[in-house]
């Protein structure tokens, strides 16, 4: 829902090349002890876990139409919902590297590059400077981010062999490992 609403405000908003300058960091109120703040370990945003997970239109990086369907219920699946500017996915990627490497030939990862702030463009032009392991599908409309209700970018969804969510996660400290252990 909120990557939803940012598209919409992105195309509102982006001027010049269509990058805006990063937002400040801003400490989420349940860091500071907000009352009304979820108990760690539930789950306030996002797809829920046990949720069948959706499929729906994604673009290779060179244009070609994908349907995230075609990787769902077949093996365990790994998204994350990324982007070229995003500090929490960088500070992901050594453990998403990995999780890629102990788990590859049991899993399929997938990057969902969201198209807030990057354009097809960018991503390749990042990608060729920082390769990624995995499948990178551009999310251009943001279908498949309103979908899953992705609250940001660093936001991991897994998905086990029967098509079913068994974990979400956002931010840059995921245990991947122990996420990836639910769908096996």
């Amino acid at each position: 829902m909120l990557l939803a609403a940012a598209f919409a405000l992105t195309t509102a908003l982006a001027t010049g090349d269509g990058i805006l300058p990063p937002a400040p960091r801003v400490p989420s109120p349940c860091s500071r002890g907000v009352p009304t703040c979820p108990a760690p370990g539930t789950q306030d945003l996002g797809i829920a876990v046990g949720e069948t997970a959706p499929g729906g239109p994604l673009e290779s990086l060179d244009g070609k139409t994908v349907d995230l369907s075609a990787y769902l219920g077949k093996q365990p699946v790994v998204l994350e919902f990324w982007a070229t500017w995003c500090g929490n996915c960088k500070q992901l990627e050594p453990a998403m590297r990995k999780a890629m490497a102990t788990h590859a030939k049991q899993v399929r990862f997938v990057t969902i590059a969201v198209s807030i702030n990057q354009s097809v463009e960018r991503v390749k032009a990042w990608l060729t400077q920082h390769p990624l392991p995995g499948e990178m599908l551009y999310d251009r409309k943001g279908v498949v981010s309103a979908a899953y209700d992705a609250p940001a970018t660093s936001y991991v969804v897994v998905i086990n062999r029967q098509g079913k969510v068994v974990y979400t996660g956002l931010g840059g400290t995921q245990n991947l490992d122990a996420a990836i252990r639910k769908a096996l």
